[in-house]
């Protein structure tokens, strides 16, 4: 089978229209760690239908704030989820989304 020349060379984790490319055994492990919890696999796919702030998740999830953020947070560093800031009643809310709908890894 012949290898894709596009993986080749590259190492980390990067996204191409909706696919989540991992190469690398530190790269693998830390997107194994992150899927590795029931929780933010639900996370995953609640913000996979639409944008989500950090309290409608925690409501979703049935979870404290604190822990719903704790989990996002997670998912973030593995570059699984996207977040950013907009008003709110009283400040500002973190929204999470994500457009990884596929996650390919590149054992070689």
């Amino acid at each position: 089978m012949a290898k894709s020349s596009e993986f080749t060379s590259r190492e980390g984790i990067f996204e191409e229209d909706g696919v989540l490319i991992v190469r690398g055994i530190e790269y693998i492990e830390r997107i194994a760690s992150a899927l590795a919890s029931r929780t933010r696999l639900e996370i995953l796919r609640l913000v996979r239908e639409k944008e989500l702030d950090i309290g409608e998740i925690a409501e979703r999830i049935q979870q404290s704030k604190a822990n719903a953020s704790a989990q996002v947070k997670r998912l973030e560093d593995a570059g699984l989820v996207k977040t950013g800031y907009r008003p709110g009643q009283r400040g500002v809310k973190k929204i999470c989304w994500t457009n990884v709908r596929e996650i390919r890894i590149i054992l070689d």
